[in-house]
């Protein structure tokens, strides 16, 4: 039987694991698991990972910490999406966008954007309303004091470091045990799970599970278990960041609503706009740069060229490890893996393994049968985002550096990319192409991304059998009224922010969301 849960690491991974887990599998009752997080004080969490999912709503509702909270306490604001500027040639842009590509009556409009019912227009600019929204800064909603649920759809941006500490504060009122402390051992038994874990001030700790989210240093899983990392180098590149951070000097000018991830000669520059700052990193190779030449790069960008300030550098490697669950041990955040952060997969993986383990959690009987199950459907996710991220760079028209040139060589694309996109020549991305159970991504999202980039679909042999080119014309006339309308009545998104955190901060009317949420 499971019930006594340790995990080791806190951070965004930690917290959302135990706040997750301490929901589903009632941590505040008798009959729940016994959930114990320890953390060490000395010990910083990465802390940058600024940018969500919109799987994060639902996981937020899930365990019933309301959103006002991160807008009050975390910094946050609205991501409706990302917009990516210089990818296909240097001077140009697109975007990925959250709102669902519409179809009218089950009308898939994209054959018909291709056949040229829309004009020599973007993708993503009459998919959905969204994109007038973002270039506007609106928020993806309107001003709502009683709390109505219509809007598009999106994700946030957070301070990390403070996205933790909330999910700390939330998670210890629903049972969840908070230890600080540093694990300075791990004693393995003979059969090759964990003993116990060996502390600084609480000597030994024992658990029936034990979750590994110490990070990159993966104590658990790694050091102790020997679990093999499974590098995706030769495909994703990027293996360095350098951040800057900067509060604004405006406190009230617009605050954009999605990311911008911007091409550089030797990778890209995210920009995210918080509540009250921004934060900028440069992502690259250090195979195509080195990493004075990086913070040269990201200062000319941030416009502080010559400036004292130095920015935090992050290293890390693209992969994975196949066996996340072994014995008695799961790994869970960068412990298990870690995809660059092109479209924020970080804590995605977080809230996809977290759900998993809740679904597959051992009340009794062995453990092999769950973890063999995990381990299945973790790795899954992970290589299907490979060839998702691998996407946006191997479509890339640019060769103005090594970094383009490499990227799109065959060599490096997964096979079963080069599978897909051969097959995308002559019909468009659909659900035959998207397993449910392990993807990040639907088709929606391949077709923002792949249209976005360039990607032509042949669809002149088949011309003659779309019969509704009359129907699609006046859907394309419709999504534009509407996203008139919708640019008449949405607020701006500094706006919605203030005034969410001003309600937020009524203790009535929090009390009353969070008893709903509940």
């Amino acid at each position: 039987m499971s019930r006594k849960v340790l995990i080791v690491g806190g951070g965004s991974a930690g917290w959302i694991t135990a706040a997750y887990l301490a929901r589903q599998l009632s941590a505040d009752l008798p009959g729940g698991i016994d959930l114990t997080l320890i953390e060490s004080p000395d010990i910083d969490p990465i802390g940058v990972g600024e940018g969500t999912f919109p799987s994060i709503v639902n996981t937020l509702s899930r365990i019933g910490l309301d959103e006002s909270v991160l807008f009050r306490e975390a910094d946050a604001t609205y991501k409706q999406g990302v917009s990516f500027v210089n990818w296909i040639r240097g001077s140009d842009n697109y975007y990925h966008l959250f709102q669902p590509a519409n179809k009218p009556n089950g009308l898939d409009l994209l054959p018909y954007w291709l056949l040229g019912e829309a004009g020599d227009v973007p993708w993503s600019s009459v998919a959905s309303v969204q994109s007038r929204i973002v270039e506007a800064c609106k928020a993806p909603k309107q001003f709502a004091p009683e709390g109505s649920t219509r809007s598009l759809a999106y994700a946030y941006h957070f301070d990390a470091a403070a996205f933790a500490g909330v999910l700390r504060r939330h998670a210890t009122t629903m049972g969840v045990k908070h230890i600080s402390d540093t694990v300075v051992d791990v004693q393995v038994s003979e059969d090759g799970a964990i003993h116990c874990v060996h502390t600084e001030k609480n000597g030994p700790m024992d658990a029936d599970l034990y979750i590994d989210c110490t990070g990159f240093a993966a104590r658990l899983i790694g050091k102790a278990l020997g679990m093999p990392f499974t590098s995706c180098r030769h495909q994703l590149f990027t293996d360095r960041a350098v951040v800057i951070q900067q509060p604004y000097a405006d406190l009230q000018k617009p605050i954009p609503s999605c990311t911008y991830a911007t091409a550089c000669k030797a990778g890209w520059i995210w920009d995210i706009g918080l509540r009250s700052r921004r934060g900028v990193g440069y992502v690259y190779s250090s195979s195509h740069t080195s990493d004075e030449d990086a913070i040269k790069q990201l200062k000319t960008y941030f416009g502080l060229v010559g400036a004292s300030l130095e920015p935090r550098q992050i290293k890390f490697e693209a992969g994975y490890r196949k066996v996340q669950w072994h014995k008695n041990c799961v790994a869970i955040g960068l412990s298990a893996g870690f995809m660059e952060p092109l479209e924020a997969t970080g804590l995605g993986l977080v809230e996809s393994a977290a759900q998993t383990l809740a679904a597959l959690f051992p009340w009794a009987g062995p453990l092999e049968m769950a973890a063999h199950q995990f381990n299945k459907k973790m790795a899954r996710r992970y290589d299907n985002l490979v060839d998702f991220i691998k996407l946006h760079y191997c479509l890339s028209q640019r060769r103005d550096s090594e970094f383009w040139i490499d990227n799109c060589d065959p060599r490096s694309i997964p096979d079963s990319l080069q599978e897909r996109l051969e097959s995308w020549r002559y019909r468009t991305p659909d659900v035959i192409d998207i397993d449910y159970g392990h993807d990040t991504f639907i088709e929606g999202n391949w077709r923002q991304v792949l249209y976005g980039m360039g990607f032509r679909t042949d669809l002149s042999a088949r011309r003659g059998a779309y019969r509704y080119h009359e129907a699609a014309r006046k859907a394309f006339n419709d999504i534009a009224r509407q996203a008139d309308y919708a640019m008449s009545i949405l607020p701006s998104h500094r706006d919605l922010i203030e005034d969410t955190v001003r309600r937020g901060s009524d203790p009535a009317k929090r009390n009353a969301v969070i008893a709903e949420n509940n």
